[in-house]
């Protein structure tokens, strides 16, 4: 008997894994049937553990300095096409008073690599955030650390860490990145954060430079034994900026399907619609919730700096304050029949 791609879905969703052949049958004769079929399925899954709440985080993207050379970011050290910027402690505890009065509870913290943020600044920045909002998670988004820094964050009062694995293959790590940095040390940093008891964030690029079906099936299967509380998946966008600026852009298909996949695999993670996917396409973001994401994350930083976070090209920006961003996620998030929930938002 033929085994069909809605077979294979069905499985996933009863054992929460598949086999290599399994991935490979379902990540290279998918369709548009089998994308929407999933999507059916994680939403249900998602609904049946989170209900249909939407949770918010508020971005602080504070600086946009990098000393990484990654070959795909627009915030890379290499590129003097951007104009940089740091905001202070001031600036950074000023944007989580504005997003607390308007509902958010989750407030996270990003940036490039920027050495300026030593161990001590950033645990004054969660200590202070964290005894003005008891009630309130911190993530820190910042990169690679050691372990003892992973630790005086937590110790301070960061509750969640968000650091994409980007591939769970080593080859294909080292197309995306200099030879300065290493796939071992990513790891490494997630395993860190995971012993310290973060609730940890990995996640991937889809059709990101060099990827293969492979390379997807190493991250399904990374995934399902890492077993992250958030999943990061967006579209590989190019910035003009950089050496994959000529590179196409990731296949917006295959991020809403991964996202189902993901929540088949890992019916708790915490997966957000994100930017990139709102970018790629005007309702990316509510079509992201459809197919089993649960989390969105409007930006909190001072509208003067928000258009020099330049990832990628075109990156959708909001213009308005905490409150018209928040409003605007709840109209769509609205409008595909969910609604926002004022809350910490964690793990189940």
């Amino acid at each position: 008997m033929e085994i069909t791609n809605k077979n294979i879905i069905d499985k996933l969703e009863e054992k929460n894994n598949l086999s290599r052949d399994e991935w490979t049958q379902l990540f290279e004769s998918f369709n548009e049937d089998d994308r929407l079929y999933a999507a059916e399925k994680a939403s249900n899954v998602a609904q049946s553990i989170y209900g249909k709440d939407i949770f918010i985080r508020g971005i602080v993207e504070f600086s946009n300095i990098c000393n990484k050379n990654c070959y795909y970011c627009g915030l890379r050290a290499g590129n003097s096409n951007i104009e940089r910027y740091r905001l202070s402690e001031e600036d950074i505890v000023s944007c989580c008073q504005d997003g607390y009065k308007y509902g958010f509870r989750t407030f996270v913290l990003q940036s490039g690599e920027d050495p300026y943020y030593d161990t001590n600044m950033i645990c004054r920045i969660v200590s202070r955030i964290k005894k003005d909002f008891p009630d309130c998670a911190i993530t820190l988004s910042i990169g690679e650390k050691t372990y003892e820094e992973y630790k005086a964050y937590k110790e301070a009062g960061a509750d969640r860490y968000l650091l994409r694995h980007e591939t769970a293959n080593e080859d294909h790590y080292s197309i995306l990145h200099p030879d300065t940095m290493s796939w071992k040390n990513r790891m490494r940093c997630l395993d860190d954060l995971k012993s310290l008891g973060y609730q940890v964030g990995a996640g991937v690029m889809i059709g990101s430079p060099g990827q293969t079906t492979k390379c997807l099936i190493d991250d399904m299967e990374y995934m399902a034994s890492f077993k992250p509380h958030m999943i990061g998946l967006g579209p590989f966008l190019p910035n003009s900026y950089t050496p994959f600026k000529d590179k196409p852009k990731g296949s917006y298909e295959l991020t809403l399907f991964m996202i189902s996949l993901c929540r088949l695999c890992l019916p708790h993670a915490l997966i957000p619609a994100t930017t990139a996917l709102g970018t790629i396409r005007p309702n990316g973001r509510e079509q992201g919730i459809l197919a089993g994401a649960n989390v969105i994350m409007p930006n909190l930083s001072p509208v003067n700096v928000r258009d020099k976070y330049k990832l990628y090209d075109n990156k959708i920006i909001s213009t308005g304050n905490s409150d018209e961003c928040r409003r605007d996620i709840e109209k769509r998030v609205e409008s595909v029949g969910y609604q926002v929930l004022i809350d910490r938002g964690d793990f189940k």
